[in-house]
């Protein structure tokens, strides 16, 4: 499916503005909105590549800049983290939320009526804001690979104070050989879940390391990756559809 791709501005409640990458089916109504949630790196051309991986499996999705308010259009390289470190420092959760609220909003306004279903997916810190988003937005599920700092670690308190808020499914997907986020972290995030009685899957690629679904990174591992694929669109598609089925019967 070709796709359709451009960069926008969307108003945020704070009073900025914020550039936002958009990938939709071409010539086709999307059927469902979709924020994806960038790396420490920024939207970067593997993040704007896997918005428009997306798109042609349908969705209108947006991969909005979360840097905007210290830096401008950043495109981070793989090999140079220190020049993320500024900007990841400067966010806050409520500066967040705020883009998030932007973004699902763009994705709304370009929807096909009130059924319209929106989910997040996001990667590395992008993970730890797609959680933040299933406790502030009325996202239909949310997708988390190797979120950092959902549990508490030494940069963060983590949010898993705020796990009762969760209110939307979500799928947690982590490397077995990653010393980034590894196993306390996961079963820290996992426990709370379960005894907040939140809806959750957990999955480990046991051969996988941190940010092994990335193919522009030494760590890419590229048969976790395919596997982690069809498993990630049948989540949102299953949670998807349950939810609008639900909103139709209310209707």
């Amino acid at each position: 499916m070709d796709v359709k791709t451009e960069f926008v501005t969307l108003a945020v409640s704070d009073g900025t503005s914020m550039r936002a990458y958009v990938a939709r089916p071409f010539g086709a109504v999307p059927s469902r909105g979709l924020i994806v949630c960038q790396e420490a790196f920024g939207v970067n051309a593997h993040i704007r590549d896997v918005t428009e991986r997306f798109a042609r499996q349908g969705y209108i999705a947006v991969a909005p800049e979360f840097y905007h308010r210290t830096v401008q259009n950043f495109d981070g390289k793989y090999d140079d983290f220190q020049s993320a470190m500024p900007h990841i420092r400067a966010l806050t959760d409520g500066g967040l939320e705020a883009d998030l609220r932007a973004a699902h909003a763009c994705l709304m306004a370009n929807g096909t009526g009130p059924n319209f279903s929106v989910s997040v997916v996001g990667f590395c810190m992008g993970g730890r804001v797609a959680f933040l988003a299933a406790l502030a937005l009325p996202v239909d599920s949310a997708v988390s690979f190797y979120g950092g700092g959902i549990a508490p670690n030494e940069r963060s308190n983590g949010l898993l104070t705020r796990v009762k808020d969760v209110h939307a499914p979500v799928l947690l997907i982590w490397g077995g050989k990653d010393k980034h986020v590894g196993p306390e972290q996961s079963r820290a995030v996992t426990d709370a879940l379960r005894e907040a009685g939140k809806s959750y899957v957990s999955v480990e690629f046991g051969d996988a390391d941190h940010a092994f679904f990335c193919d522009a990174r030494p760590s890419y591992h590229a048969l976790s990756a395919a596997q982690a694929w069809p498993f990630v669109l049948a989540f949102l598609d299953t949670n998807a559809t349950r939810r609008e089925q639900a909103r139709s019967a209310r209707a």
